[in-house]
């Protein structure tokens, strides 16, 4: 895609949000569904994944981890924004990976040590660029993409959480 062909699209989107901000306001859902065994089946709209344990908290190594999940949607996103914003601003990239790492702490999830956190401690998101781009335009395509990218700000600066239940 150029970016003539990025602004085409997104140009009558971008007019509707300045004109009614609410419809710009959209609610994205996922499910899961308890499968076999710790596992549960979660529907991407692609193919079912079927995640669980790590084998750190006692899994078997043939499930997804949703801690890896978390990182995959996260180098997806970013991905796809650094692509876009290259895209936009006419930024030649010959090829890019995505690398994110996360540390955590097993003994907070298996609750062995109460003052370990429960999560991930830190992430790390890395990218790998092959360009005759200039370094200014590499550097403004990394703050761009860090700016824009969904999952990266969803992380960052995390959104109010919620959770309740039905029976």
């Amino acid at each position: 895609m150029k970016a003539e062909e990025l602004r085409a699209v997104q140009s009558p989107l971008k007019s509707q949000y300045r004109d009614d901000p609410d419809s710009a306001a959209i609610t994205l859902r996922a499910q899961s569904t308890l499968g076999e065994g710790i596992t549960c089946k979660i529907d991407t709209g692609r193919e079912i994944v079927e995640a669980g344990l790590h084998p750190a908290t006692g899994g078997n190594g043939l499930s997804a981890c949703s801690g890896d999940m978390l990182l995959e949607a996260l180098v997806a996103c970013a991905g796809v924004t650094l692509n876009a914003v290259a895209t936009a601003l006419s930024i030649p990239l010959e090829d890019a990976k995505v690398h994110a790492e996360g540390d955590l702490d097993f003994r907070g999830t298996l609750g062995v040590e109460k003052s370990a956190p429960v999560g991930f401690r830190t992430i790390r998101l890395r990218f790998e660029l092959t360009s005759d781009a200039e370094e200014e335009q590499l550097a403004t395509l990394i703050k761009l993409t860090e700016r824009y990218c969904v999952v990266f700000q969803s992380l960052a600066q995390p959104a109010e959480l919620s959770v309740t239940y039905a029976n």
